[in-house]
């Protein structure tokens, strides 16, 4: 079947998607380690907006992911799992949430952000916070409950390794979380196609995989970071595509919103 589609040699979801505002967002997860949550919510936002055709924007909540969802998503702010982040957007639903101090949704991010290795006007990022408390209540003023306010996905899956079949998923059904191993030169980013030289690891990391293209001959994936907009390409970054470079292809996962005629949309 993958074979027969005719993918693009450039793919990019935010001129794909152009009403789709949260895919051109760049969020920021402060100083907690919740980029499992950030690039699972992203992409469940991406998805509920492309499903609807444009009709349904909706930010879904980091911070109720990051804090909600215990056993089968790891550590909270010392780090989690992304495919158990979508097992329970499917099993127990996420309800809205903007950017710190935005009120927008239900449940905001609590952390206030910082800069991630480079020099900005927030202030530096330290260590690891305290993952949040979870609370199953909006904020104050927001309406509907919080309960009424849940959205849901129908199925969570794992998207194999083959290039293709991660380009064909993208293609046909919006971004994807993905992690990576982040090694030093990784963090000193700013243009062009990353490729891992020099440095040692320095832990894992999720991410949103937005599209693809070829510059320059090399062939990359587009990436979506949550580390502000100070850092990289304005928040984004390429990266090798078709060597599983930094395994950013082998732990690819993503999931189907509900239908919205079947939800509280």
């Amino acid at each position: 079947m993958i074979s027969t589609l005719k993918l693009p040699k450039n793919f990019d979801s935010r001129e794909q998607w152009p009403d789709c505002a949260t895919i051109k967002e760049i969020r920021d997860q402060g100083s907690c380690g919740s980029c499992w949550a950030f690039g699972a919510v992203e992409a469940m936002s991406d998805r509920i907006c492309i499903q609807s055709q444009g009709k349904v924007n909706v930010e879904i909540s980091a911070e109720d992911l990051l804090s909600c969802c215990k056993a089968d998503c790891g550590n909270g702010c010392d780090g989690g799992y992304p495919a158990g982040a979508w097992e329970f957007w499917t099993n127990h639903g996420l309800v809205s949430g903007g950017l710190y101090h935005s009120h927008i949704g239900c449940r905001p991010y609590s952390i206030p952000p910082c800069e991630h290795h480079v020099n900005g006007s927030r202030p530096e990022c330290s260590g690891e916070i305290e993952t949040p408390r979870c609370s199953r209540r909006c904020e104050a003023g927001y309406t509907p409950t919080y309960s009424q306010d849940k959205h849901y996905g129908i199925t969570s899956y794992s998207v194999g390794s083959d290039v293709t079949e991660i380009m064909t998923e993208i293609y046909k059904n919006g971004p994807v979380e993905a992690a990576l191993e982040v090694f030093k030169d990784f963090l000193l980013y700013k243009s062009g196609v990353y490729q891992h030289k020099t440095g040692e690891s320095v832990g894992g990391h999720a991410i949103k995989i937005l599209g693809w293209g070829e510059e320059d001959g090399t062939l990359y994936w587009l990436v979506a970071n949550s580390w502000n907009t100070d850092w990289g390409d304005n928040g984004f970054f390429k990266i090798l595509r078709g060597s599983n470079e930094c395994g950013i292809e082998s732990e690819i996962v993503a999931g189907t919103p509900h239908d919205i005629s079947h939800s509280n949309y």
